[in-house]
């Protein structure tokens, strides 16, 4: 159950930290938003990534075998860096339509699953 509310957790986490990091490039064509300047669309990114914190931390602490949780601090680690990279896809091919996805992403994505497979191998 620990381990299911970790990745839950860092699924929100994520989601909220590509939107904070990534959501302003598409943002910026929404004419108010295209007015703002820099200082303003970090102080808004914050504000968003503020919720990838209140995820993030309750994950990592959930989950570490130190605390009782399923990972080890490595595995909690590759587990938040493979979801990056998913959710990061998603977001990309859903709200950037020019990008797109070819056999070198998919060859990648089937290498990270690998690289799970073995950080979880005993």
């Amino acid at each position: 159950m620990k381990g299911l509310l970790t990745i839950g957790l860092l699924i929100l986490s994520n989601t909220f930290m590509i939107i904070a990091w990534y959501g302003h490039l598409k943002f910026s064509e929404w004419k108010w938003f295209g007015k703002l300047g820099l200082i303003s669309i970090i102080l808004i990114s914050w504000g968003i990534a503020l919720f990838e914190y209140l995820f993030q931390v309750p994950a990592n602490k959930i989950g570490f075998k130190g605390n009782d949780g399923p990972f080890t601090l490595i595995q909690l680690k590759v587990l938040q860096e493979v979801i990056t990279l998913v959710i990061f896809a998603i977001f990309t091919l859903a709200v950037f339509k020019t990008e797109t996805f070819r056999m070198n992403h998919i060859i990648a994505f089937l290498l990270l699953i690998l690289a799970v497979y073995f950080m979880f191998k005993e």
